[in-house]
């Protein structure tokens, strides 16, 4: 163990899983088999996330998003995902890395439309102030009294 009670190295693949998603219904439903392990919480990480991410045949990594002051990275490790933005697709394969500059308004994410797992990993930053726009769906989501939250465009409450 480090000095603030947290691990010193671990094997990722020991790290807790969380599966599902967090989005309102009916978009949570649409993630399908989605796994993560979240590497940064283990050793107490604040500044940035990290994840370990498995997205089984046919689930999605989120719904695609843009944020507005956290920067992402994805490195994949293992499948062949496509990558949905503004842009189009892009078919991504082991060794290639994708990232999202906070503030453009592109939205992204990754879908595996193989028979195979997809293996990722995702580093991102933790700002209070990020809010993430759903350019595809009715859905923004941001912090209230440090409680992520989702909300219709419009602000109402779902």
């Amino acid at each position: 163990m480090s000095d603030a009670g947290h691990p010193v190295a671990i094997d990722a693949g020991d790290a807790p899983v969380r599966t599902g998603s967090g989005y309102p219904a009916p978009f949570a439903a649409q993630m399908g088999e989605r796994l993560k392990r979240r590497l940064g919480d283990v050793f107490g990480l604040t500044g940035f996330g990290v994840n370990l991410a498995r997205l089984g045949p046919g689930a999605r990594s989120a719904l695609r998003h843009a944020h507005s002051h956290e920067d992402e990275f994805v490195y994949i490790l293992q499948g062949a995902p496509v990558l949905v933005t503004d842009a189009g697709e892009t078919p991504l394969r082991p060794g290639m890395c994708a990232g999202f500059k906070a503030g453009t308004g592109d939205g992204h994410a990754l879908l595996n439309r193989s028979s195979e797992d997809v293996v990722y990993l995702e580093i991102g930053e933790r700002r209070d102030e990020d809010t993430v726009d759903y350019p595809d769906v009715d859905l923004k989501g941001l912090s209230l009294d440090g409680h992520w939250t989702y909300l219709h465009k419009d602000g109402t409450p779902y």
